[in-house]
């Protein structure tokens, strides 16, 4: 059965490994690369804004690894920034923090929902400033509900996104392995910008969108994924994930395989 690994390199090779070992066609098609953004006047003011900031959001390890890169090139240090308490989205994110001496807060779904149900929350008292390291296009949903408590938001955009041209070189060939399938491959999706970017890459080619089931993580990409199968009239399953567990999606796949 064929599954299509849409994540980062880095990151989609654990998954890649469990599911040839379980006996999965994998095919590794990341939707996004991540290319750092110059280090200019507007990122420096920003980094010295942190010495009043109470919380930084960090939303990758690439967003850790630049992010750590830039505060030096600002001239500051994490003992600068003690005081700040450091959320990260997911436990490799947490992981990166942790080797560069930091602790993070780490929510149980992967996703600005599950960002906003952290205790911490509601823990800190006058909550009136949080930064976000983050990449292009992402987290816009967590800041608008942090703005929308009158909360000030520092927007760190570290990285810009987009989809790789070694993706796109691959298009024909996975067209031809959908279509030779006489089953529905599987297809990981984890952002919204994979998911636009997947539908970009297969524009105009419905069967090939409708011929995969889509496992996508949290509900807010679950919702965005049902709006588009409606407003596009596609028919295609959709199952909701917590997480990126290889054993988590292998079981999932399992219980539906068994249903069909």
């Amino acid at each position: 059965m064929l599954f299509i690994n849409t994540r980062p390199l880095d990151r989609a090779r654990n998954l890649t490994h469990s599911l040839m070992a379980h006996g999965y066609d994998v095919i590794d098609l990341p939707l996004l690369v991540l290319k750092a953004r110059v280090f200019d006047q507007e990122l420096h003011t920003l980094y010295q804004q942190l010495l009043s900031t109470q919380m930084i959001v960090v939303v990758s390890p690439t967003a850790v690894d630049i992010g750590m890169e830039y505060l030096k090139r600002a001239g500051l240090t994490i003992q600068h920034i003690a005081h700040v308490q450091w959320l990260a989205v997911g436990k490799t994110t947490a992981l990166h923090l942790a080797e560069q001496g930091i602790s993070a807060h780490v929510p149980d779904v992967e996703t600005s929902e599950g960002m906003l149900s952290l205790p911490i929350f509601k823990s800190i008292a006058n909550l009136k400033k949080i930064a976000f390291w983050r990449g292009e296009g992402g987290r816009q949903f967590m800041m608008q509900q942090c703005l929308q408590n009158n909360v000030e938001v520092l927007n760190f955009v570290l990285y810009e996104r987009e989809c790789p041209v070694e993706s796109q070189a691959k298009v024909p060939d996975i067209l031809l392995k959908i279509k030779q399938s006489c089953v529905p491959c599987w297809v990981c999706i984890s952002s919204e910008a994979s998911w636009k970017n997947w539908l970009k890459l297969f524009e105009n080619q419905q069967y090939i969108v409708e011929h995969c089931h889509y496992l996508v993580l949290g509900e807010r990409l679950y919702n965005v994924l049902i709006n588009d199968k409606d407003k596009l009239k596609y028919n295609f399953d959709v199952i909701q994930i917590q997480d990126l567990n290889p054993q988590t999606i292998l079981h999932i796949m399992g219980l539906a395989q068994r249903q069909i």
